[in-house]
């Protein structure tokens, strides 16, 4: 029996009705109004769409189902001898918004496990692409040469009713998470490591296992693999790898189309790409200054050449956050612990005290603080894993995790096609001479 399914089955039925009579008692009321500056500013903070795996708040961050991260760390189930979450636990979480027991979370792994091969066909597609392919390309690719063993699409050609969509897309998507570690180890020692791949060790949790298969040996990386997948997990609903997820669900595309859609918006330097800016940015600037070990005043000069140059510091400011990224401190934390004499973590630690006051200078910066891709590269660095085009992979096989249960839910609530209206430049005039 497939008891996380079974508990999504009673409460989206519970959800779905509520819904359904919120909107029939309180459709009419009005929950936003759009300025002409979110018309032309890609739509920034608009109020329209439902995601109930979590909320952003401008000053909180993150709340996953209503719980920050360092409460998710005391709470959600671990590995034994470990003290980071694991990621089957927060998936629970989102997807039927109870803490999950340990029991729990073990069944999770292990039905992960059992759904995990990958087909051949998908190993054919990513060993017939060039050695240079980016591995974000390579990973979207992977993702839709999977379609083929889509339940959804099946079941839809067979004829499936509305109402068991939401099953169909829960098969999808547990499919999906479970074979993503594989598909992204395979791209990364393909890639980097000349195509030499290393099995799966099956008595590991969902993120140690993918930390073996990367070919990174050390437990404190297998830790580090646990909290990476859970605090990169979600992030709301609107930004832009989340929504794409939602839009193009919202055609009745399978996961596997949804999620790959999503990663092409991930891949996007403005967004899960900037995580390969940040590392790379102070890869430059240890070449420039000459010293792996450069002082705060030398951080500035640089920072400030950067500015002067026209450019932004990748890692630092976020579109809704107006405080330090909780993910970021949340992998401070963990650096603080195992990695307080790595030099290119202490890099980072100096930019925190030397990028806010510089950018705070400027007078136009609303939010001069580091966000998650602020550290991640620097830890990442520090194990072995240097080759940063890489990282967004890393980013993507955690997203998915929020943005497949999210779908789940979109499926279950029945939730329609998203059509937003478009206007023209002569609509915005008449409107301006009319108001």
């Amino acid at each position: 029996m497939d008891i996380l399914k079974e508990k999504f089955r009673v409460k989206a039925a519970e959800i779905t009705k509520e819904a359904k009579s919120i909107v029939k008692e309180h459709g009419a009321k009005k929950a936003d109004e759009v300025s002409l500056r979110q018309v032309f500013g890609g739509m920034r903070g608009v109020k329209s769409m439902i995601w109930e795996t979590s909320n952003l708040d401008p000053e909180e961050g993150i709340r996953f189902r209503g719980y920050s991260i360092p409460e998710l760390r005391k709470l959600l189930p671990s590995r034994n001898g470990d003290d980071q979450p694991l990621p089957e636990g927060l998936f629970w979480l989102m997807l039927v918004g109870e803490i999950p027991e340990q029991k729990e979370v073990d069944w999770l792994s292990d039905e992960w496990e059992k759904r995990a091969t990958v087909p051949a066909h998908t190993y054919a597609v990513l060993d017939a692409l060039p050695s240079h392919t980016h591995p974000m390309s390579q990973f979207t690719a992977a993702i839709v040469s999977m379609e083929s063993e889509s339940i959804f699409s099946q079941r839809y050609a067979d004829g499936m009713s509305k109402y068991d969509y939401w099953d169909a897309t829960y098969e999808d998507a547990m499919n999906l998470i479970a074979k993503l570690p594989r598909i992204a180890a395979y791209i990364y020692r393909k890639t980097f490591h000349d195509n030499k791949h290393i099995e799966p060790d099956l008595s590991l949790d969902w993120a140690g296992n993918f930390a073996h298969m990367l070919g990174i040996s050390d437990n404190q990386f297998k830790s580090l693999m646990r909290l990476y997948l859970t605090i990169h997990a979600d992030h709301e609903g609107g930004n832009a790898s989340a929504h794409t997820v939602h839009l193009v669900g919202s055609t009745l595309s399978s996961s596997y189309m949804a999620f790959a859609g999503g990663m092409t918006s991930l891949a996007g330097p403005l967004h899960g790409l900037a995580n390969q800016e940040v590392i790379k940015f102070i890869f430059e600037m240890i070449e420039e200054l000459g010293t792996d070990n450069p002082s705060k005043d030398e951080i500035a000069g640089y920072v400030q050449k950067t500015l002067d140059a026209g450019k932004v510091i990748p890692g630092y400011g976020h579109a809704v956050l107006r405080q330090p990224d909780p993910r970021f401190t949340a992998q401070r934390v963990f650096a603080e612990k195992y990695l307080s004499d790595s030099t290119i973590v202490n890099i980072v630690w100096k930019l925190f005290e030397v990028v806010p006051p510089i950018l705070e200078g400027l007078g136009k910066v609303k939010n001069p603080w580091p966000n998650v891709d602020a550290h991640s590269g620097a830890i990442l660095v520090h194990y072995g894993l240097k080759e940063y085009s890489f990282y967004t992979v890393l980013f993507g096989v955690s997203r998915a995790l929020g943005v497949l249960s999210a779908l789940c839910w979109s499926r279950a609530m029945g939730f329609p096609l998203e059509r937003p209206k478009s206007v023209t430049l002569d609509w915005v005039r008449e409107f301006i001479k009319e108001s």
